[in-house]
């Protein structure tokens, strides 16, 4: 009987085999691979790294492809934490494996730690840790190109890190700064690396630090790499942001905080192309100092924001839409040595400047635009320290619109500016400007702006105080620097009110006015032209103080400024104009109108004080310029010392020329008392009463002067004696009854000539010194002054000193008699004169002339040998005369004159005197006796 064949053990053997397998392959999976792992794992990373790292747990399973991972640290060569996560889970997809690609189902990072370090040397400590541990590693040698393999493909579908922390220290800057990002959660989905047809990876990721955070969410593809998204920072913080941006930027963030977003595109081709739309950045409170100024914000802003942000890396082109600035705060600053803060605080500042970009763009240029500035209730403070008297100068409530901008600088762009001061009053300007060439239309306008402000500046060459003033103006600026020179032209209307000047150590006014009004004004950048139409100065008022040091208030005005030796030296101008004879600033006023001024005059070094006013000063002055020919008018009408009526009148030739002006004043009824300190320190006498009459007329040629001062003194008195030692040592009353005619008037003629560019020339000290050297020459020489002021119808004024006789008679010599009608008619003019009549006779001309009259009246023969011998015998005393004889001669002399004088030329008996006779009168070439007069004063 044949076997039966037995059962095959074939399945049965495969069967343990794969038993088997999977035996084994479970007892690697679950307890070989974890063994192995846990104690590989530490050692690569001492020998990799240097790290000391420690493994709670790890898990892995082979059947479902998942490994899990607790309780993971590491720490650095310096014990500190580096590295480490509470739960690592990882889970492999099986089927993907056959088709030749790496599958990650899950991968889950719970609460991981990360530690990175910025070095000093801009490294950082993992790549450090990492050339530590390999010190030796050798140099990859160069070898052909492997040929191309295909990669490996991954597959991430989902990959996790939740809570995760991230320490970042930086040793890079002088002080070390820590930055600890918590939580940190990843999610990314679908991340593969090659190319599918499927949509592409999403991402998210969300972290923070503080109340700092990022939000970070979009698409993302590896090949090709691409990515699209948002991307958002919100509230990073002053410190945060300043700590990064510190080693490029030279100022300090004390506050604020920033958020910005922005949607992205990213793609890895050839170009790179980077673009980024629909971005906003919002900036609050922002505070930003100088490194040099820690206690005070430089710059700070309540709110920053900026919409519409672009930006395309292959276009090079950005784009901003609107920009808005609200409340912020500009602060500079000049210090002693000139520097501004904001200048001297950016890096290279003293560098010399890199050339100037030319307008136009080349392709290669990048481009930008911005739709639109708004700034909102601004501060600008401006500190000036390298003035002798610090100023400050601060903008409130400044608000600033701005049209589009963009890199073609030659298209221009509309603004808007309106600011206020703090000290008072308001600025606006609005129209459009072109960045380059850069051009500028402008209507300005200005209101009741404090002139105090500008106080520190003025002082720098004139010792003045503004204690009040206020200007306001009105117009249009064109400025255009296509050609050089920079051209421009400003067209409108000016106007300074309520302005009191003072000089700085003084708190009386010395200049001011109630309102000066320019209108028009039409000024010319270049070449420089200013026309104004009508300057209206209403109630203008000028105080002049001479003080006790003879130096005039105005003297103090300009502020001497110390020779350096560094002025450069004058050279002779070849501009066109200089060449062509016209003025190289040209002005011209058409007219000025003066409403109600007033001048006051006070002079401190008379005593007592002399003080008067020159009040309601109106008129006008016209035709005002620079430029030859010109012939200006001027009428001007005032009242001095408050009933004197003054006018001034006449010509106005080109100010600065060769051009002659002529100027007539006009001046009656001035109370001489007024005058009463100057004529005590000059003539030692105060002026009771009188009135003073005036017509100067002045002729200007260049700085030249030839004035004639007219002067008419109507019944002048003088009253008590004034001690002073600039008196003149003459008798001024003598010479005042000289100048004075029986109306009691004096009327003088004192011309005057002169440079008035000599600082030692002044017209008035001039006319009144001439008119006490006039006094002096009178007492001095009274017949001369006598014989100057009348008619002595053909004498010289040396003949009506004396008289003539025939010797040894009282028969006035031919021609006496119509000098004594001359002397009589000046005498009868002038009542306060006295003629003091002296007779006399000469011992031997007229003894001799009375012996010869005896002789003949005794019948005597009187040949010359005759007349000899008595000649011969009165000398030797044989022949002598009566004793009386030449005494009652004499006596009889002055006795013929006086009654002349009084009966026949009906002068006034109380000014004749005769005196005492004189036996020693002289005799002439003629052989005539003459007899000397004086003058007197009653």
């Amino acid at each position: 009987m044949a076997r039966s064949p037995s059962p095959s053990r074939l399945p049965r053997n495969l069967a343990v085999v794969v038993l088997v397998l999977a035996a084994l392959y479970a007892l690697v999976g679950f307890l070989a691979l974890p063994w192995w792992l846990k104690k590989t794992l530490p050692g690569q990373f001492d020998q990799q790294m240097g790290w000391q790292m420690e493994l709670a747990e790890l898990r892995t399973n082979p059947f479902t492809l998942t490994a899990e991972v607790t309780g993971l640290s590491a720490e650095d060569r310096e014990g500190e934490p580096v590295l480490g996560f509470d739960r690592l889970f990882v889970n492999l997809g099986l089927f993907p494996l056959f088709r030749g690609v790496v599958s990650f189902q899950d991968i889950r990072l719970h609460e991981p730690f990360i530690r990175v370090d910025l070095l000093e040397d801009y490294s950082v400590n993992f790549a450090r840790d990492w050339q530590v541990s390999r010190p030796e590693a050798p140099e990859p040698e160069t070898a052909s190109a492997p040929e191309a393999s295909t990669p490996l493909k991954l597959l991430f579908q989902q990959l996790v890190i939740d809570g995760g922390v991230l320490l970042f220290r930086d040793f890079s800057q002088a002080e070390t700064a820590e930055f600890r990002i918590t939580p940190l959660d990843l999610s990314i989905s679908d991340l593969a690396t090659w190319p599918r047809e499927a949509a592409g990876s999403q991402y998210s990721v969300i972290a923070a630090l503080g109340e700092q955070t990022i939000e970070w969410d979009g698409e993302l593809s590896i090949a090709p790499l691409y990515s699209e998204g948002r991307l958002r920072i919100s509230d990073l913080d002053h410190n945060t942001l300043g700590h990064f941006l510190a080693p490029f930027m030279p100022w300090r963030l004390q506050d604020g905080r920033l958020t910005i977003e922005t949607h992205y595109q990213l793609g890895g081709g050839e170009p790179f192309e980077l673009i980024t739309s629909d971005g906003t950045l919002a900036i609050r409170d922002i505070a930003l100092a100088l490194n040099d100024r820690t206690d005070e914000a430089a710059f700070a802003a309540e709110t920053v924001s900026v919409e519409g942000i672009g930006f395309d890396l292959s276009a090079l082109s950005a784009r901003v839409g609107k920009v808005s600035i609200r409340q912020p705060f500009l602060a500079a600053a000049r210090d002693r040595e000139g520097r501004i803060d904001w200048l001297a605080s950016l890096p290279g500042a003293d560098d010399e400047a890199a050339p100037e970009q030319q307008p136009g763009r080349s392709e290669q240029s990048f481009r930008w635009s911005v739709q639109g500035v708004e700034l909102a209730d601004g501060r600008v403070r401006w500190r000036d320290a390298a003035l002798e008297s610090p100023a400050e100068l601060e903008l409130v409530g400044l608000d600033i619109t701005l049209g589009g901008l963009s890199d073609l600088l030659d298209e221009p762009v509309s603004y808007r500016i309106g600011s206020g001061l703090a000290s008072g009053g308001r600025v606006s300007a609005n129209g459009q400007l072109t960045p380059m060439p850069f051009t500028l239309e402008a209507a300005v306008s200005g209101s009741q702006l404090e002139l105090s402000v500008i106080e520190p500046y003025l002082q720098e060459g004139a010792s003045l105080s503004v204690a009040n003033g206020q200007l306001s103006f009105d117009g249009n600026l064109d400025l255009d620097s296509q050609d050089d020179p920079l051209t421009g032209t400003f067209s409108g209307t000016g106007e300074i009110v309520n302005l009191d000047l003072r000089l700085s150590d003084d708190e009386s006014s010395l200049l001011g006015w109630r309102t000066l009004r320019l209108a028009p004004i039409e000024f010319n950048v270049y070449p420089p032209r200013l026309e104004i139409g009508t300057v209206t100065l209403a109630q203008p008022t000028l105080n002049v103080v001479r003080s006790l040091d003879g130096v005039h208030n105005l003297a103090r005005i300009v502020r001497r400024q110390s020779n350096t030796g560094n002025e450069p030296t004058s050279t002779q101008s070849t501009s066109p104009e200089a060449s062509s004879g016209e003025p190289e600033f040209v002005f011209r006023i058409n007219e000025l109108v003066v409403e109600d001024g007033a001048v006051g005059y006070s002079d401190r070094t008379l005593e007592p004080p002399f003080s008067t006013n020159f009040d309601n000063l109106t008129g006008a002055v016209s035709g005002i310029s620079n430029v030859p020919p010109q012939q200006g008018r001027v009428n001007l009408k005032g009242r001095l010392a408050g009933v004197a009526p003054v006018t001034f009148e006449g010509t106005l030739g080109a100010l600065g020329t060769e051009d002659t002006s002529d100027i007539r004043l006009a001046m009656e009824d001035l109370a001489l008392p007024v005058l009463s300190p100057y004529f005590g320190r000059y003539l030692g006498y105060a002026v009771d009463s009188g009135k003073l009459k005036m017509n100067l007329d002045y002729e200007f040629t260049g700085t030249r002067l030839k004035a004639s001062n007219r002067v008419v003194l109507d019944r002048m008195e003088l009253g008590q004696a004034v001690p002073s030692d600039e008196a003149i040592s003459a008798p001024v009353k003598l010479g005042l009854a000289l100048l004075t005619d029986r109306r009691g008037v004096i009327e003088v003629d004192l011309p005057v000539q002169g440079d008035i560019a000599d600082p030692e020339f002044r017209v008035g000290q001039i006319v009144m010194r001439a008119f006490v050297n006039l006094l002096v020459k009178a007492a001095a020489s009274p017949f001369s002054m006598l014989g100057s002021l009348a008619d002595l119808a053909g004498f010289s004024s040396e003949d009506l000193g004396e008289v003539s006789f025939v010797p040894g008679s009282v028969e006035l010599a031919e021609g006496e008699a119509a000098k004594l009608s001359a002397l009589a008619k000046a005498l009868r003019e002038r009542p306060e004169l006295v003629l003091n009549v002296r007779g006399g006779v000469n011992p031997e001309a007229d003894a001799l002339a009375l012996l010869r009259a005896r002789m003949e009246a005794r019948g005597e023969e009187l040949t010359d040998e005759a007349w000899a011998q008595a000649q011969q015998a009165w000398r030797e005393g044989e022949r002598p005369l009566p004793p009386e004889a030449l005494g009652q001669l004499a006596t009889n002399r002055g006795l013929a004159v006086r009654r002349l004088l009084q009966e026949t030329h009906e002068v006034d008996p109380a000014q004749l005197f005769t005196l005492e006779p004189s036996r020693q009168a002289v005799t002439d070439e003629q052989g005539l006796v003459t007899v000397q007069l004086t003058l007197n004063v009653r």
